[in-house]
């Protein structure tokens, strides 16, 4: 392996047979009949990539990218079918929550048998005991047997002992997204200071937001196969389109302007928008049936529909509407809510003073809310709703409430809902 290089990996295959019965397995093994009975299923299609030492990378792709495969394969867990895996330095791996933890085992037995399975003595382990603890701040619970924890309790006391043993090489899978957002804070903090002082970090997460903030470098995986390797913030654009299925290998990467949004009077596109969005299968769709909400997207600042927006950039909803009888002064809005179900923030038409006097059966319109998302990083849910007022009555002509989430990626979260994006100074005098 070159000088400077953690982890190598080399043309990485991982095959796996389906059976479409167990009697198939069953005759395969004891070779009864000579005609295949199995489908090969690859988790991991030659994949090829080096980490340098003192770097960290972040692996990104949907679920069933083969992440967590090549994680395990990296870590010897899995053997690959084909290919070869080199690794320069001692790993620690927080793979999945509670994995080389004995349950019977209280904590402080289970931090001494990782540090035994990582090849520290009794003596070195007592020099690290402390930290471990402190870390985990799990308080006398330390010495109550692991199966009487929390899934919180787990992450700290299991995170805590990968990132105190001093390790080289870091592997990291989704375990951060588990405990609460002041460990999780704790956790990242720890993180930087081992990158500092030059540990390699390999990091699993479907967070985009921690991807740019803490990955010098980020790669995706799609069914197995690796898609491309890059800088975290071209790689999340590019995960983006895999997301909506918009992303062509062979196609010419264009960047686009920041005012790239799709014009109302644009062509009709063969798909809709919606179809290239996540729909919530439990959203509440209701109104009188005097219009129909046929279309709706989330536009990046590129203009391309996405459920991922760029904190600090532009962005729109649009909303294309029918009218199937006519319709005085309605009213277009959008609504967006945190994962809670608290309305943060949104808008109508009413409010911006924007009045379209009558809507005539037959008729279509394009709605669009343009604005700069100043969101924090996290998932949202969007609200979209056609009303108006009869008789000095309000009516609801078709709400369609939660009917998608999206994702704020952010390389600077502030305190609060919303960025004020404060100008600092700090001047001597």
């Amino acid at each position: 392996m070159a000088e400077g290089l953690a982890i190598k990996i080399s043309d990485i295959s991982k095959v796996y047979k389906l059976y479409a019965n167990p009697m198939d397995r069953l005759k395969e093994a004891l070779k009864i009949s000579k005609k295949v009975k199995y489908e090969e299923y690859y988790a991991l299609n030659h994949v090829s990539f080096d980490v340098k030492k003192g770097e960290t990378v972040g692996l990104i792709g949907t679920n069933g990218a083969g992440k967590s495969t090549l994680l395990k394969v990296v870590t010897g867990v899995l053997t690959p079918t084909t290919g070869q895996v080199e690794v320069d330095g001692k790993i620690s791996a927080l793979l999945e929550l509670g994995a080389g933890f004995n349950q019977e085992y209280t904590g402080m037995e289970n931090i001494y048998l990782n540090g035994s399975m990582m090849g520290y003595t009794k003596e070195q382990m007592d020099q690290k005991v402390g930290d471990i603890t402190e870390f985990a701040g799990i308080g006398d619970y330390i010495n109550q047997p692991v199966k009487t924890y929390s899934s919180g309790m787990f992450a700290r006391l299991a995170f805590a002992v990968a990132i105190n043993v001093e390790p080289d090489i870091l592997i990291v899978d989704e375990a951060l997204s588990v405990g609460d957002i002041y460990f999780q804070a704790k956790c990242f903090k720890k993180m930087d200071e081992i990158k500092r002082a030059g540990t390699t970090i390999l990091l699993v997460t479907h967070d985009m937001s921690s991807i740019i903030k803490y990955c010098d470098k980020a790669v995706i995986l799609n069914h197995g196969t690796m898609v491309r390797e890059g800088s975290p913030k071209e790689m999340v654009d590019i995960y983006k389109k895999i997301l909506v299925n918009q992303f062509d290998d062979q196609e010419e990467e264009q960047e686009g302007s920041e005012e790239a949004f799709p014009e109302a009077n644009q062509e009709e596109s063969k798909d809709l928008w919606k179809n290239q969005l996540r729909i919530n299968e439990d959203k509440q769709d209701y109104g009188d049936g005097k219009v129909s909400m046929v279309d709706f997207g989330i536009f990046d600042h590129r203009g391309k529909v996405t459920n991922m927006l760029m904190k600090k950039k532009d962005f729109s909803i649009q909303i294309k509407v029918t009218f199937h009888e006519d319709v005085e002064h309605p009213i277009f809005a959008f609504t967006i809510k945190n994962v809670r179900g608290a309305d943060i923030t949104g808008t109508n038409t009413m409010f911006e003073k924007q009045d379209l006097e009558l809507a005539k059966k037959g008729e279509t319109y394009v709605i669009s809310f343009k604005q700069k998302m100043q969101l924090q990083g996290g998932e949202y849910l969007l609200s979209l709703g056609c009303t108006g007022f009869e008789e000095g009555e309000f009516v609801v002509h078709q709400r369609l409430y939660d009917i998608t989430n999206f994702s704020v990626i952010s390389e600077q979260d502030t305190v609060g809902a919303y960025d004020c994006e404060s100008q600092v100074a700090i001047m001597r005098i």
